[in-house]
Order: structure tokens, then sequence, then C-alpha cells
């Protein structure tokens, strides 16, 4: 019976390492997944242009976020990683979101950033990132960056674990969804004309 108990603890682990360690991006079996129907990649199939529009371009008046993932930068596939440049207008905030297939590392190159995340026992963690630091953001877990100053911009950079971090953002994710109204009413313990005022809010 205890040599039995012991299989079954063990099995249990063993699946329980199993789909932990399935949760990234799968393993590829080349060193990179070639280009579809084009025949062998050159040195342009690695290089991403996408990020020369920041080079002399006027600064955004409302958040922005340029992407190199997997969808932008085909290259990336198999290679568990990823970029994003986030540019914060004074005054601006990136709201609470989730990437359910990576951790996130922000680093501040201009500016700073009041930054937090939320873990899965409701414990809110905080910090005021200045220019040249650095802040990780566990996978899965609801996080936001806010740049507080009246005056100032912020630019970050964002390093993820995926070539395809994936965003739900919460307030979009829970209002502009089709959840019913009073569904949402109940939860949030509130009447449904409330719910329909946030709906209309996020809606434009």
């Amino acid at each position: 019976m205890a040599s039995k108990l012991h299989f079954f603890l063990l099995l249990s682990v063993s699946c329980a390492y199993l789909q932990v360690s399935m949760a990234g991006d799968p393993d590829i079996l080349t060193d990179f997944i070639p280009p579809p129907l084009f025949g062998p990649p050159s040195g342009n199939y690695f290089t991403f242009t996408g990020m020369r529009a920041l080079v002399g371009a006027p600064f955004p008046t409302t958040f922005k976020v340029l992407k190199a993932s997997m969808d932008e930068f085909p290259a990336l596939e198999g290679q568990s990683v990823s970029y994003a440049v986030l540019q914060f207008p004074n005054g601006t905030v990136n709201p609470p979101h989730t990437h359910p297939r990576a951790s996130e590392l922000l680093f501040v190159l201009m500016g700073s950033l009041q930054v937090g995340f939320v873990d899965t026992t409701n414990t809110l963690f905080t910090q005021t990132l200045q220019q040249g630091d650095i802040f990780v953001f566990p996978k899965g877990l609801v996080h936001f960056q806010y740049n507080c100053d009246a005056k100032n911009a912020a630019l970050a950079l964002s390093a993820f674990g995926s070539a395809r971090p994936g965003t739900v953002k919460v307030p979009s994710a829970v209002f502009n969804s089709t959840i019913d109204d009073q569904v949402l009413a109940l939860s949030f313990k509130t009447d449904v004309a409330t719910i329909q005022k946030l709906k209309s809010g996020l809606s434009g």
C-alpha cells in the first residue's frame, strides 16, 4: 500500500512539473523556424526595423505601445523572447492588465513611473521607478504602470519571456465583453445602471 501511495505521489509531482514546464513557449528542435514558402532566410529575416519609427518622431500625446512580438517579427517564433517600447506622456497610465504567457521585465529609459502588481493573495506590490531602474512583473499577474509626473514624459522598454506574451486588459475584458450586466452588477455589488455607465465610459 505504501509503495502504491509513493508511486501516485511521484506521478502527481511529475504531472505538475510537466504542466509548469509547458506553460511557456514550446521548445523547438531546430536552431530557428524559417519562413514558410520563401526558401532559406537571409539576415533580413532576423532583423526588425519597426522601432525605427521612434527615431526623430515627436512624442505621442497619449500612452502608446510599440511591439516587437511574433506577430510583428516572425523570426521570434520558438525563441521565447519579445520586446515592447512604452511611451508615457505626462499623467498617462497603462491600465491594469496581464500577460498570460510571460513575465515582464520593465526598464525605465527616461522619466519615472509608478508601477505595481497584485498577487494571488490580493497583496499589492508597488514601487516608484527612476531612470535606469528595472522592475519585474511575474507571469500572469495583474499589473500597471503610471506616469504621475504632471510635466515630464516617461519612456520604458519591456522584455518578455515569450514570443507572444498576450495582453488581457482588465477594464476592457470585464466591461467591453459580453458578460451579462446582471452578473457584473452582482459581482461588483452594485446595480445594472452603474455597470452600464462604466461600459459607456470605456466605449468612447
